[in-house]
C-alpha cells in the first residue's frame, strides 16, 4: 500500500508537470478553447512573482518595519490584506521557504520574535474562520479570489482561504524550528499547530481541523502541501484521531500524549521522534520510519506496523496487543515489558533486540530473527515459533510452555531456567544450548540436537528425548524420571547425580557415558537393549 501510494504521487506530479509543459506551449487561441477562464501567462508571471524567494523576504521583513513614531508600519488590516494578497495563490515549495530563511537569517532587517508573533495572531484567527466568514465587503478570502478571477484565473474561494492559511502554518513552522536552534529565542518562540494544552483542555484538535478543511477540496492535500515541513515540531497533546497524515514528515518531531489513533500515517517519516505515551492504537503505519522514536508506553494496539522501520526504537512498556508487525524492521530496539499478546510478528527482524520480561503470549514468531535478543523473563507461552531464528538468544526464566518450535534455531541459546513445559521443540536445532535448571516436563525433544548441551539440574520428568543426539550434554543433577531415551546418542554424556528412575534406554547408545554412585538407576527400562554400554557400569548393575 505504501509502495502504491508513493507510486501515485509521482505519477500525479508528473502529469501536473506535462500538463503545465503543454498548456505553456499552446497559443492563445487553443488555450481559450481549451481553459476558457484562465489566461497562462499571467498565470505563470503570477506564480513567478509569488514563489520569488526575494519577494516573499522583503514582505515578511516589512511586516515588522516600525514607522517614524516607532508604532509598527503596517496595521493588524494591512497585514491580513498583504498575507492573503501574497499567499493566497498557490502553495509554498520546500526549496522556496529555505532559501527565504537563508536570506532572512543573513539580513539585519529580520526580527524573527516580532515576525512570530504577528503571523501566529493571524494563524489562530484564520483557524477560527474570522477571514472566511467575514460579510463580503470585509472577506478578504473572497476579494482575492475576485482579483484573480479578474485575471482570469480559476480558483475558489476555500482554495484562496486554505492556500493561505497552510502558507502561514509552513512559515510558522520554519520559525519555530529556526528559533529552538537558538539558546537566545528558544523561549519566545514557541509553536503549537494544534494549540496549546491546559488542565481543561488535555488534547486540542485545532491543528486536526485544519487538516480536514484543507482536505475538503482535495484528499490527502494538507500531507502534499505541508507535510515536509512538520519535521521538529511541537504537537504535544494534539488530537489527530483519523487524521490522513499518509507520507508526512515527523522527524524528531514531539507528539508525546498525542491521540493518533486511528490515523493514517503509513510512510510517514517518524524517526526519532517523541511518542510518549501516544495514542496510536488500530492506526496504519506501514511502511513508516520510526527508527530511534521514543514509544514508552504508547498504545500501538491493534496498530499496523507490517513493513515498519522501529530499529532502535524505545517501546518499553509499550502496548502492542494484537499488533501487526509482519516483516518490520526492530533490531536492537528495546521492547523490555511490553505488551506483545497475539502480536504478528512474522518475518521480523529483532536482531539484539531487547525483549526481556515481554509478554509474547500467543504471538506469532514464526520466520523472526531474534538472534542474540534478550529475552529474560519473557512470556512466550502458547507463541508460534515456527523456523524462528533464536541462535544465542538469552531466554534466562523466560516462559515457553506450550510453545510451538517446530524447525526453530535454539543452538546457543541461554535457557536456564526456562518453562517448557508442554513445548513441542521435535526436530529442534539445540546444539550448545544452556537448559540446566529449566523445565522440560512433557516436553517432546525427540530426534532434538541437543549435542554439547548444559541440561544439568533441569527437569525432564517424562519428556520423550527418543532418538535425540545428546552427545558430549550435561545432564548431570537432573531429573528424568520416566524420561524416553529410547534410540538416544548419550555418548560422551554427564549423568552424575541424575535421577533415572523408570526412564527408557532401550537402543541408546551409552558409550563413554560419565556417571558416579550417586546416579539413580531404580527402574530403568530398556537397559538390556542399550548399546556401548560401559563395563563398570554393567558391573555395578550387575548386568555381567
Amino acid at each position: 500500500m505504501v509502495l502504491l501510494y508513493k507510486v501515485w504521487k509521482r505519477l500525479i506530479t508528473y502529469v501536473r508537470k506535462t500538463e503545465e509543459q503543454e498548456i505553456s506551449n499552446l497559443t492563445g487561441l487553443e488555450l481559450k478553447g481549451v481553459f476558457p477562464l484562465v489566461k497562462i501567462n499571467n498565470t505563470q508571471n503570477n506564480l513567478r512573482e509569488l514563489l520569488s524567494p526575494e519577494k516573499l523576504q522583503q514582505s515578511l521583513e516589512e511586516w515588522t518595519k516600525n514607522n517614524d513614531s516607532l508604532s509598527i508600519k503596517i496595521s493588524d488590516r494591512q497585514l491580513d490584506e498583504n498575507i492573503y494578497d501574497l499567499l493566497g495563490n498557490t502553495a509554498l515549495k520546500i526549496e522556496v521557504v529555505q532559501a527565504v530563511m537563508q536570506r532572512l537569517v543573513a539580513s539585519k532587517d529580520f526580527r524573527p520574535v516580532l515576525l512570530f508573533q504577528r503571523l501566529e495572531d493571524f494563524y489562530r484567527r484564520w483557524c477560527e474562520g474570522v477571514f472566511i466568514d467575514a460579510a463580503p465587503s470585509e472577506n478578504l478570502p473572497q476579494k482575492k479570489m475576485l482579483q484573480l478571477q479578474a485575471q482570469n484565473i480559476a480558483i475558489g474561494l476555500r482554495q484562496v482561504d486554505i492556500n493561505t492559511g497552510l502558507n502561514v502554518l509552513i512559515l510558522l513552522l520554519e520559525l519555530h524550528r529556526y528559533a529552538q536552534e537558538r539558546d537566545d529565542l528558544k523561549a519566545q518562540i514557541v509553536f503549537y499547530p494544534s494549540g496549546r494544552r491546559h488542565k481543561d483542555n488535555f488534547f486540542t484538535s485545532q491543528l486536526l481541523r485544519v487538516i480536514n478543511y484543507s482536505d475538503a477540496i482535495e484528499i490527502g492535500n494538507f500531507c502534499s502541501v505541508v507535510g515536509e515541513f512538520l519535521q521538529g515540531s511541537n504537537f504535544s497533546g494534539a488530537y489527530l484521531g483519523d487524521a490522513n497524515l499518509t507520507g508526512v514528515n515527523f522527524s524528531a518531531a514531539n507528539l508525546n500524549a498525542a491521540n493518533l489513533g486511528d490515523a493514517n500515517l503509513s510512510g510517514a517519516n517518524l524517526s526519532g521522534a517523541n511518542l510518549r505515551c501516544t495514542d496510536l492504537s488500530s492506526a496504519n503505519l506501514s511502511g513508516a520510519n520510526l527508527a530511534g522514536a521514543d514509544l514508552y508506553r504508547a498504545d500501538l494496539s491493534h496498530a499496523d506496523l507490517s513493513s515498519a522501520n522501529l530499529s532502535g526504537a524505545d517501546l518499553s512498556h509499550a502496548n502492542l496487543s494484537s499488533a501487526n508487525l509482519r516483516d518490520a524492521e526492530l533490531s536492537s530496539s528495546y521492547l523490555s515489558h511490553a505488551i506483545l499478546f497475539a502480536a504478528n510478528l512474522s518475518d521480523a527482524n529483532l536482531n539484539s533486540a531487547n525483549l526481556s520480561y515481554a509478554d509474547l503470549c500467543r504471538a506469532d514468531l514464526s520466520g523472526t530473527n531474534l538472534n542474540h535478543a534478550d529475552l529474560r523473563g519473557s512470556n512466550l507461552s502458547d507463541t508460534i515459533l515456527f523456523s524462528t531464528n533464536l541462535r544465542n538468544a538469552i531466554l534466562i526464566a523466560a516462559d515457553l510452555s506450550y510453545a510451538k518450535l517446530n524447525g526453530a534455531k535454539l543452538n546457543g541459546a541461554n535457557l536456564r531456567s526456562a518453562i517448557l513445559l508442554g513445548a513441542d521443540l521435535g526436530g529442534v536445532d539445540l546444539t550448545d544450548v544452556i537448559l540446566n535448571e529449566a523445565d522440560l516436563s512433557g516436553v517432546v525433544l525427540n530426534e532434538a540436537d541437543l549435542s554439547g548441551a548444559d541440561i544439568s539440574d533441569a527437569i525432564l520428568f517424562g519428556t520423550d528425548l527418543s532418538y535425540a543426539n545428546l552427545s558430549s550434554a550435561n545432564l548431570s543433577g537432573s531429573n528424568l524420571s520416566g524420561a524416553i531415551l529410547s534410540g538416544a546418542d548419550l555418548s560422551y554424556t554427564n549423568l552424575s547425580y541424575a535421577i533415572l528412575g523408570g526412564a527408557d534406554l532401550s537402543d541408546a547408545n551409552l558409550e563413554k557415558v560419565t556417571w558416579n554412585e550417586n546416579l539413580e538407576w531404580e527402574d530403568v527400562r530398556g537397559l538390556d537393549k542399550a548399546v556401548n554400554v560401559p563395563e563398570a557400569l554393567k558391573q555395578q548393575l550387575g548386568l555381567v
